[in-house]
């Protein structure tokens, strides 16, 4: 569920009208909604009811100091995957014991900066690393507590580019040298063990891949303890998908994502961690264009936007689908017609869409991208010259500019000319 819906023929973000938005701000932008992004966290925190848990924002998602703000302040921690994510959390006022460090190539920089901080807790992706962290906190004087991040081959049934739990994904150890592993970081003094880390992969449709992974992890998780270490917390990641095309079969709901993990881990009685990213911030955020033209090519018709490739890359880099619909609702009845739908990139890849019924539209008509919140703006890049796009946050009847769209001159000055030029 959203709160984009139309309201007097008109596309609305809660109770904002869209074309208001692109009044103020032009086009193209992204716009979100707050009453959604604090449904869906509340979605996910509900569905460990009766459980201690912490839901961590995957903050890789959309990670815009006023989504961050307005997701801590209902309770949210956040999981980063880079200094400048650990940073921009604490800008937008989350403390170190709420943050959770992820990824697979941390620097010494990076874990001094988090050591620094403060930090809930860093999920190790290799033994290399376990060694560095271990070294920076023995330097700064601190222990770093620490979960490993195991690998439990297991297929996520997800796009080969976002799976990340199969054994020769670039992330984790595998389960099977876990002891192993576990023994040398308990033999580390500027470590502590706390838990076990596993991630298998994004926009998981089906519950029965993180069935198998948990239930790899329960079996872990009592072995580990039989060989002393204290396994107290659980880092399940995240990965839930949303249904990007509204005619598609709707992932499983986080309450029944709640469930299994209470029926594969609830019995151990460990602190249950999650790091949903894209159903918080997926389904909150709409990218809105504009038509520029409407060209008829050979067998098939065109609408050229303003918005591109470098604006909302899932389509190019994922064959994405986002469901495309007009601003201005369609009269009941209409006929639809065909268009490929593309933008001024001078790439054949800047096509978001192939032979998509529309209604028929015209230059300056304004379209919306659903389900657009989640690795849209974060992605977004300045290909082209393009300034990248402005981010707009909604609030019932109100609306703000959280991130602005920045001029030519800007974007041109940040160039160094070197003196011999």
């Amino acid at each position: 569920m959203d709160h984009f819906l139309y309201r007097d023929g008109a596309l609305y973000a809660e109770d904002v009208p869209i074309s208001e938005i692109a009044a103020a701000v032009g086009t193209p932008f992204y716009v979100y909604s707050t009453a959604t992004l604090l449904r869906h966290y509340k979605l996910f925190d509900d569905a460990l009811e009766g459980t201690d848990h912490l839901v961590c924002y995957a903050m890789k998602a959309a990670s815009n100091q006023a989504i961050l703000k307005t997701l801590a302040q209902a309770g949210a921690g956040m999981d980063v995957v880079s200094g400048g994510e650990y940073l921009r959390a604490k800008a937008a006022g989350v403390p170190g014991d709420k943050i959770v460090f992820s990824g697979v190539g941390k620097t010494v920089d990076e874990i001094r900066t988090a050591l620094t901080g403060g930090i809930r807790q860093f999920n190790v992706e290799s033994e290399p690393e376990m060694e560095v962290i271990n070294a920076v906190a023995l330097e700064l004087g601190v222990v770093a507590p620490i979960t490993v991040r195991v690998n439990p081959d297991v297929d996520a049934k997800t796009h080969a580019k976002i799976a990340t739990g199969k054994s020769e994904n670039k992330f984790g150890i595998p389960i099977a040298r876990a002891s192993e592993v576990y023994a040398r970081a308990a033999s580390l003094p500027g470590l502590e063990v706390i838990g076990i880390d596993v991630h298998i992969g994004s926009q998981l449709t089906e519950l029965e891949p993180f069935e198998l992974a948990y239930t790899k992890v329960a079996e872990l998780t009592e072995r580990l303890r039989a060989e002393s270490h204290d396994i107290r917390r659980l880092d399940l990641g995240g990965g839930l998908g949303i249904p990007y095309a509204r005619s598609n079969d709707a992932p499983p709901l986080p309450v029944e994502y709640g469930a299994l993990i209470k029926k594969t881990l609830g019995h151990l009685g460990c602190e249950i961690e999650i790091e949903p990213g894209r159903l918080i911030a997926g389904n909150a955020g709409l990218m809105v264009s504009k038509v520029i033209y409407v060209k008829s090519g050979e067998g098939r018709d065109f609408l050229i936007l303003d918005g591109a490739m470098n604006d909302l890359i899932r389509p190019a880099m994922y064959e994405a689908h986002h469901d495309i619909v007009t601003v201005q609702e369609p009269v009941p009845g209409v006929e639809q017609q065909p268009y490929d739908i593309v933008g001024p990139v001078c790439e054949t890849g800047d096509t978001f869409a192939k032979q998509r019924n529309m209604p028929p539209l015209a230059p300056g008509d304004l379209v919306a991208f659903r389900s657009a919140g989640a690795y849209g703006a974060v992605m977004a890049s300045e290909y082209n010259t393009r300034p990248l796009i402005p981010e707009v946050l909604v609030h019932g009847d109100q609306f703000a500019v959280i991130r602005e769209r920045p001029s030519f001159d800007e974007i041109i000055n940040r160039d160094t000319i070197p003196v011999w030029l």
